[in-house]
């Protein structure tokens, strides 16, 4: 017998305590992503009582490098609150997490709410809802977990280890993003590289994803919602201070500093 809130405090408890994270799903009844995003649900209603209401989302294990490095074929949401919301040139301590992880993505902001009730949303009819969109860092919390022991489930139902976004300035006009160039750098170095086309083929594949998922469920985006597409390369995983750079090709640059020391 799953008890949603026992498993959500229980995730509470871990983060603060910074717990190794551990696959859990069958010991605590999680038997499917239905009870997995059910868990999440009830998860991040707590966290909002101390990191504000929800944003927007984000996207997971969108692209083949992704995937291949979780081991998981599938996509994954999670939402985005909005103290966890940090503008290019911020600062978080590495101290804050249990093990912090940046993604590098293409973000998107809705312009108006996405209609409820019609046909299964594609990526060209949720295009004509994005306003903006903007190169974005994902912080994640992946609480130093065993990716070969990886779990799909466990890893919804805490909130697909959203720690936070940084965002450049939104765009109101883009180039193709399927061909749009992302270039990561460390201290100034290049140490990756992807194409928009790295997530499902173009980013708005995701978006439209997302919309049909919370459609299933009988929500939708509304206007404003930010939504983390995923990332084009792999995850990174600082251990000493250090400034990132992503920067897309025609539409802008994102930075964060990470540093060694204790929360500000």
């Amino acid at each position: 017998m799953m008890d949603v809130n026992g498993v959500a405090q229980r995730l509470m408890r871990e983060h603060e305590e910074q717990v190794r994270f551990r696959p859990f799903a069958a010991a605590s009844g999680i038997a499917s992503l239905d009870d997995a995003y059910r868990v999440q649900d009830r998860y991040v209603s707590l966290l909002q009582t101390r990191f504000g209401d929800g944003i927007g989302y984000k996207i997971g294990l969108t692209s083949q490098r992704m995937q291949r490095m979780c081991g998981i074929d599938q996509p994954i949401a999670g939402v985005v609150l909005a103290d966890r919301l940090h503008h290019s040139g911020a600062k978080v301590a590495i101290s804050g997490y249990g093990r912090i992880g940046l993604e590098f993505e293409i973000a998107v902001r809705l312009a108006n709410d996405l209609p409820a009730g019609g046909p299964a949303f594609t990526p060209e009819s949720v295009a004509a809802h994005v306003g903006g969109v903007c190169a974005a860092i994902e912080i994640v919390d992946d609480r130093a977990a065993d990716y070969a022991e990886l779990d799909v489930l466990s890893l919804v139902a805490d909130n697909s280890w959203n720690g936070g976004i940084v965002l450049s300035e939104f765009r109101s006009a883009w180039p193709a993003l399927d061909a749009v160039s992302g270039v990561v750098s460390r201290n100034g170095v290049e140490i990756d590289r992807g194409h928009g086309r790295d997530v499902l083929g173009h980013p708005f594949s995701p978006l439209a994803w997302l919309a049909n998922a919370l459609a299933a469920k009988g929500r939708t985006l509304r206007a404003g919602d930010v939504v983390m597409t995923g990332s084009l390369v792999t995850t990174r995983f600082p251990t000493e201070t250090e400034t990132y750079n992503f920067a897309l090709d025609g539409i802008g640059a994102v930075e964060l500093t990470v540093e060694a020391g204790k929360p500000g």
